[in-house]
């Protein structure tokens, strides 16, 4: 059986070695910066904090850019990290998850009425063009 989190995480197409990436190697693959991954482990954005080689640094699993992954895209969907904060301790924990669907369902009607603002906002910018393009057609000889 595919685990909920197999389900509900993006999948990043990384080869990972069985000792994991370095922070340097995930912000390549996930485009988030190295100090925006140590932000996010400060934070509590990450389910767990990042495990540690034997020198200390940081190496990440195929679980943890899974996760990441899908920080990046709730970001990118206007999620706060104050929003981002809250899932990443609701998912640490069993049994929450009405708590989780509730929390979703709310962020997608807020994700829905931003894209009917910005459906709104480029039919302006497409008038815009056609006006100025008949304009500038206009006055080409």
């Amino acid at each position: 059986m595919v685990g909920m989190s197999e389900l509900l995480l993006p999948q990043l197409d990384v080869e990972i070695p069985p000792e994991g990436l370095s922070i340097g190697e995930v912000a390549r693959v996930t485009g988030v910066g190295i100090e925006a991954l140590r932000y996010y482990e400060r934070e509590g954005l990450l389910l767990d904090p990042a495990p540690r080689d034997p020198g200390g640094r940081r190496r990440y699993r195929a679980g943890d850019l899974a996760w990441i992954a899908g920080l990046v895209m709730l970001r990118e969907t206007g999620m706060s990290i104050a929003d981002l904060r809250v899932i990443a301790d609701l998912s640490r924990r069993e049994g929450t998850e009405a708590e989780r669907l509730a929390f979703f369902s709310r962020h997608r009607e807020r994700v829905i009425e931003q894209l009917e603002r910005t459906k709104q906002h480029l039919a302006a910018i497409d008038a815009k063009i056609a006006a100025y393009r008949a304009v500038t057609e206009q006055e080409q000889p």
